[in-house]
């Protein structure tokens, strides 16, 4: 089974507002960077679709390893999750989401991993220039 470095980040221009995000997969050598935008977005909902596709993106059963500086979305997989399941979601964000990443999730073996943000981690620091420059992408002159 493939290990797999999934850097990921998300941005919202407003909260909500105007939203990016940004997944860097990174196996052994190669790389591979998914981003995208989305408006009326929070920061949240862009830090777990940035995980979302960059596990979406994947053609076959991995090990993945997420960095992320969502403790929102850290301590959603590693801790949350199996307690919002059983309860059905009640009273949990962006529930349609967390569906959406138990699917993309099931043929994987998935662990995640916070780094603190705006610290000078390499690829988070990537990441959220990315997502930001995505959110931006959206921006029309009655933003401004």
């Amino acid at each position: 089974m493939k290990k797999i470095s999934l850097f990921s980040d998300g941005s919202a221009l407003g909260n909500p507002g105007l939203g990016g995000y940004c997944a860097i997969l990174r196996y052994k050598d190669n790389e591979k960077i998914i981003s995208g935008a989305q408006r009326d977005a929070t920061n949240n909902q862009m830090e777990l679709l940035a995980v979302i596709e960059g596990l979406n993106a994947l053609k076959e059963p991995c090990e993945v390893h997420i960095v992320s500086d969502s403790s929102y979305v850290v301590k959603g997989i590693n801790e949350w999750l199996e307690s919002w399941v059983k309860r059905g979601f009640a009273k949990v964000k962006n529930p349609d989401m967390w569906r959406r990443y138990i699917e993309v999730s099931k043929p994987h073996i998935v662990k995640a991993t916070w780094v603190r943000g705006h610290a000078g981690h390499e690829e988070n620091e990537r990441c959220d220039v990315i997502a930001k420059a995505q959110a931006e992408t959206l921006r029309t002159p009655t933003d401004i």
